[in-house]
This record gives structure tokens, C-alpha cells and sequence, in this order.
């Protein structure tokens, strides 16, 4: 099964530049919000898609 490219696994730093915020900012969303962000051994990863609707739902405002 082919997995879609927007809903591959980025690493925080790539979700900092997707989101155009600080690699601080998400850190800060990590602990203070319910940022759709998965611990993965040391790593925080997350999907595009679930970015993406964090962001269209109005939470990354809080």
C-alpha cells in the first residue's frame, strides 16, 4: 500500500519549517496543548495531515 506523501513522518524541526514557526514554538505547543505530536524513542514525530487539522481546528491559537 502506497502511503499518501503529505501523510508521511516528519521529525520536529521539519514541522517547524512546515508550520513556519521556531522549533522553540513547537516545543512550547508540545507541552501546553494538545498538539497532535507522537514520542517515537527520543523523537517527536508527526503527520502532515494531523498538522493540518490541528491547525484548521483552531487549537494552535490557544
Amino acid at each position: 500500500m502506497n502511503e499518501k506523501k503529505e501523510d508521511k513522518w516528519i521529525g520536529l524541526e521539519e514541522a517547524s519549517i512546515y508550520m513556519d514557526v521556531t522549533k522553540d514554538t513547537v516545543r512550547n505547543w508540545i507541552k501546553r496543548t494538545d498538539i497532535p505530536a507522537h514520542k517515537i524513542g527520543k523523537l517527536w514525530k508527526f503527520k502532515k495531515l494531523e498538522l493540518d487539522e490541528w491547525i484548521k481546528s483552531g487549537k494552535s491559537a490557544l
